[in-house]
């Protein structure tokens, strides 16, 4: 029983990967929507961007982990 819920609690924790997709697009499509208004003001916002998107990336590798260890340490 305890390790039919740790496999819930798994695929629960994996609805963050894809939430980070969700993220890092979402980063993206801005980022790409102002420098569309603003070309002059793009080159300068890159490195933004990049960090918004690690920050995003961090995110959904957390909840990759946090599936792993509920799959394979309980």
């Amino acid at each position: 029983m305890q390790g039919e819920l740790a496999h819930i609690g798994a695929g629960l924790a994996a609805i963050g990967s894809g939430a980070a997709a969700i993220g890092v697009g979402n980063v993206a499509g801005n980022f790409l929507a102002g420098a569309l208004r603003n070309p002059s003001a793009a080159a300068s916002q890159t490195a933004t961007l990049f960090i918004g998107i690690a920050f995003a990336e961090a995110l959904g590798i957390f909840a990759f982990l946090v599936s792993l260890l509920l799959m394979f340490a309980v």
